[in-house]
């Protein structure tokens, strides 16, 4: 399989775009993890509001959910599907 030049020059511009938004958040990442709030390392005092606590939740019960659909734990799978619909209620209420 052969690029013509047109081909090749556009791999070459995703791939330097690509490495340059990784640089830009290693940069962005190194500049906030020396700000005052994260080096209290204070999890309690994010101030986040009761949409952003269950977003979280959310997120976490759906990764839970996949891992147990791979491994075939059909119940697990049931119990976690109760919690994410009351997280949705609680969503859909805000």
């Amino acid at each position: 399989m052969f690029m013509t030049e047109k081909e090749l020059q556009e791999l070459a511009n995703r791939i330097v775009a690509k490495m340059m938004r990784i640089r830009t958040v290693e940069e962005w990442f190194s500049h906030i993890e020396k700000s005052e709030m994260a080096k209290q390392n204070d999890y309690d005092n994010l101030d986040m509001t009761v949409e952003d606590d269950a977003l979280g939740e959310a997120a976490k019960l759906m990764t839970l959910m996949n891992l147990f659909q791979e491994r075939e734990e059909y119940e697990k799978c049931a119990i976690v599907k109760r919690r994410l619909d009351v997280l949705n209620e609680i969503l859909g209420n805000q």
